[in-house]
């Protein structure tokens, strides 16, 4: 094990990213109206702006601003999702999808949401909206200016409002999709064969449906508009003006850079890792904190790095660029990071509708009329459309089956106030040691994340955030009436959620799984769906191994390829016979590989097939016909059957296990035979034709070769998958994983590194639109200076923003 680690200790110091020795600065200033004072604007050689304003306005003022100014067609995407005017530019197509924006909006009072977020949490939003559309209000004057994406598509970016930011559309929301496909399943095999298949724990959750919901009708297209509004925007050929695609044709020299985007049960999309060490553990006798977030990998990146100083502000990292502060990251005196905490916060409420009023559902033995909101959509080529937002006691209407006399409702924990994703950080990045930290995660409604902090002082903690509401009679599993018997009793108060102070072990690792307590109080207050812990136990694994961790060995850490899965399958392979030469060839490589998913390592290429395949076929055999594609089964829940046979696999279960085994293995190796040929040899695992990194543009299918160059990224060999710490998805073209990375010493904060990729702007002709993207997928990192000497000796260009 330690040979392992030193090995890749040494690659990761060969790979590190280098410190430019020199770099051309330019110097320039711009007027904004709506400034105070002058704010400094410091560009780091990695596209990172460092922000230096004489007061707290000015200071997010010119985080909007900058911001905006890197991601002008991100910023134009969310807000037409947020506000539910997509089908305004892009017609019918996108009228579902605003139908559920406007259904799902908040509808709470406004000042107490954005007083929320921090004590000057109104100030700060507006004054950064008001930098987002000062920047706006500029690049307008000059259309023929706008990055490439207005050109193709003929439309010009809107001005903000503080309602644009706080919108829950893209936030990890909760389990409903999931719910209804539980619930369809108990209806169609019955709960204990549910629970069979899925892993569940802690507790033994009900799953039973209530007498009253009708399974059978719970087939209906109930969550239509719930995943129109969550889906990610597409664009066709139709939506490219024909004039700007031939007029430019990937000549870009007129548009300079002054105008600087459905759950099964059973799946889990979201991940991360983060971890504290305590100076007890480390070889500089301080605190380390690590936090790579695992979402969507695309362009542009959804992470955003920014340093922010003001007086009472001073902190780095990174977030989303349409949301004001930093998320993680670190200030003077401590640093966080996040990962999700799997939390059931929806419901889906089914009720009995009066067949004289369709308007009116059963509540508490009365009925109740629905609350209705009328609004107008503008639709391209069809004009403006009329629609009525109903809602019931426990939150939006989702769908009325009129036929049966049925509607269907979702309560939601992100409707309250206070439940804006990510937006509490702004109390977290002026938090001075764990108690004032622990305070401003009481704050954090949205998403329910494993908060970690360490800080100068040599301490560190956990906390979970997250509202959860308190289920007395029920799982939130299943869908269940609206009639009034089945009622949240509130919200656990966050600072009840898991947490934990300075552990005797001496660190702090998350990364998803079920971190519930065995003495946790509140069992009515806790989910029963977790992600495969397997990354979170090899955290454990090389963290409690060693007492002299550095940043370098987590870097290592942060970026391991080390396949547990693969550890306790391989094994089994032994005894199994193969049936042709190239197989058994492919199993002796395998017999005698390290785990480790390398990107040359043909061991990893034949394992992740044959990984995909049990899956495949686990699925196949063991999921009734009935509901396949409800449901698929964890890699735990498969393993433990493959580990221990039992009655799943018939009369003689070993033999069946064994057989499963071979055949599953025999067509991995058919498969990768069809996919990079017959010389085993050749199957390394990182290459185009298998595990890669290409990033595609959302427009970049439909253009030009030449625009194709210029929007999109080569292709780059990457290593690990879904399983290992280094998270890069179960895809050949990685979909998910850590596009954001962040470590950082606590003793010294210009020792902290970061990445992002493929870098800071959204605008396809910045030298900062593609920069990073070589350098992340060779697992490297840039310095992330945070004292304004080391910054000044990277600063690639100097900004005076003048009022």
């Amino acid at each position: 094990m330690r040979f392992c680690i030193q090995v890749l200790f040494t690659l990761s110091i060969a790979l590190t990213a280098f410190v430019p020795d020199a770099i051309a600065q330019t110097i320039s200033k711009l007027k904004v109206p709506g400034l105070l004072y002058a704010v400094e604007v410091l560009r780091d050689a990695w596209g990172v702006n460092h922000i230096y304003a004489a007061n707290q306005h000015d200071l997010f003022f010119a985080q909007g601003y900058c911001a905006a100014k890197d991601r002008l067609f991100q910023f134009e995407l969310w807000r037409r999702q947020a506000n539910g005017t997509m089908a305004e530019i892009w017609g019918p197509r996108e009228l579902q999808r605003d139908l559920g924006a406007r259904l799902f909006s908040f509808r709470g009072n406004m000042d107490k949401e954005l007083h929320h977020y921090h004590p000057q949490g109104k100030a700060i939003i507006l004054a950064f909206t008001a930098g987002v559309n000062a920047y706006i209000d500029q690049a307008n004057k000059h259309p023929e200016q706008l990055p490439a994406e207005f050109l193709l598509l003929h439309i010009l970016p809107g001005r903000w409002t503080p309602a644009i930011v706080i919108s829950r559309h893209q936030g990890i929301l909760g389990n409903v999709t999931a719910e209804l496909s539980i619930g369809r399943s108990v209806s169609a095999v019955g709960e204990k064969k549910v629970k069979e298949l899925l892993w569940l724990h802690p507790g033994n959750p009900v799953l039973q449906m209530d007498s009253v919901v009708n399974g059978q009708l719970l087939s209906k297209d109930i969550l239509a508009l719930y995943n129109a509004w969550r889906k990610d925007p597409a664009f066709t050929q139709e939506d490219i003006d024909k004039a700007a695609l031939a007029a430019n044709a990937g000549d870009n020299t007129n548009h300079p850079n002054g105008c600087d985007q459905n759950n099964t049960a059973g799946a889990a999309e979201e991940g991360s890792n983060n971890w504290a060490v305590s100076g007890s553990r480390t070889a500089s006798g301080h605190a380390l904190l690590a936090s790579d977030p695992h979402r969507k990998i695309a362009l542009p990146s959804l992470r955003y790095i920014v340093h922010l100083s003001a007086p009472g502000w001073n902190v780095s990292g990174g977030g989303e660029p349409e949301i004001p502060g930093v998320a993680i990251g670190h200030n003077e005196d401590g640093a966080w990071g996040i990962t999700v905490h799997q939390t059931d916060a929806e419901d889906l409420y089914v009720y009995d509708l009066n067949p004289v009023h369709l308007n009116q559902y059963w509540y508490r033995d009365n009925w109740v009329n629905m609350r209705e909101i009328k609004e107008t959509i503008v639709v391209k080529n069809t004009g403006i459309v009329s629609i009525i937002l109903r809602y019931t006691q426990h939150g939006p209407v989702c769908f009325i089956d009129s036929a049966n006399h049925k509607a269907y409702a979702l309560r939601a924990a992100w409707l309250e106030t206070g439940a804006a994703p990510y937006l509490a950080s702004l109390r977290m990045d002026q938090a001075k040691d764990w108690a004032s930290f622990r305070e401003a995660c009481s704050y954090a409604y949205l998403p329910a994340l494993n908060m970690v902090w360490a800080d100068k002082n040599d301490h560190i903690g956990w906390q979970v955030t997250g509202r959860i509401p308190v289920r007395k009679n029920f799982s939130g599993l299943v869908p269940v009436p609206g009639d009034g018997r089945y009622e949240w009793a509130g919200f656990l108060p966050i600072k009840e959620r898991p947490h934990t102070s300075n552990p005797s072990k001496g660190f702090i690792a998350t990364a998803n799984e079920d971190l519930i307590p065995a003495d946790f109080k509140y069992p009515e207050a806790m989910g029963f769906t977790w992600p495969d812990a397997y990354r979170a136990n090899r955290l454990k694994e090389i963290l409690q191994a060693d007492n002299a961790l550095s940043i370098e060995k987590m870097k290592v850490l942060q970026t391991d390829y080390f396949s547990l899965p693969a550890r306790e399958t391989i094994p089994l392979l032994q005894n199994i016979r193969v049936a042709n030469p190239l197989a058994q060839q492919a199993k002796e490589i395998l017999l005698k590989w390290n785990f480790v998913m390398d990107t040359a390592s043909v061991g990893a290429a034949i394992y992740n097939k044959w990984e995909r395949e049990m899956k495949l076929q686990g699925d196949s055999q063991f999921i009734p016909a009935a509901i396949k594609g409800l449901i698929t089964l964890q890699t735990t829940r498969l393993n433990e059957w493959l580990m221990n046979p039992g009655a799943l696999f018939g009369e003689d279960p070993v033999r069946s296990r064994n057989q499963f085994l071979q055949q599953t293995f025999e067509m991995a190796v058919y498969k990768l035979q069809i996919q990079l040929g017959n010389n085993a040899g050749l199957w390394q695992f990182g290459q185009d034709k298998y595990k890669h990194i290409s990033f595609t543009h959302p427009l970049g299918d439909l253009v030009s070769d030449k625009w194709k160059q210029q929007l999109n990224t080569g292709s780059l060999p990457r290593g690990g998958y879904g399983h290992t710490v280094g998270a890069t998805g179960n895809q050949d073209n990685q979909g998910n994983g850590a596009s954001f990375r962040y470590i950082t010493d606590t003793s010294n904060w210009d020792a902290t590194v970061m990445t992002n990729t493929p870098g800071q702007s959204g605008n396809p002709e910045s030298p900062w639109y593609k920069n990073l993207f070589a350098s992340w997928a060779k697992d490297q990192y840039f310095p992330a200076y945070f004292s304004k000497e080391k910054i000044n000796r990277v600063t690639a260009e100097s900004v005076w923003l003048i009022p």
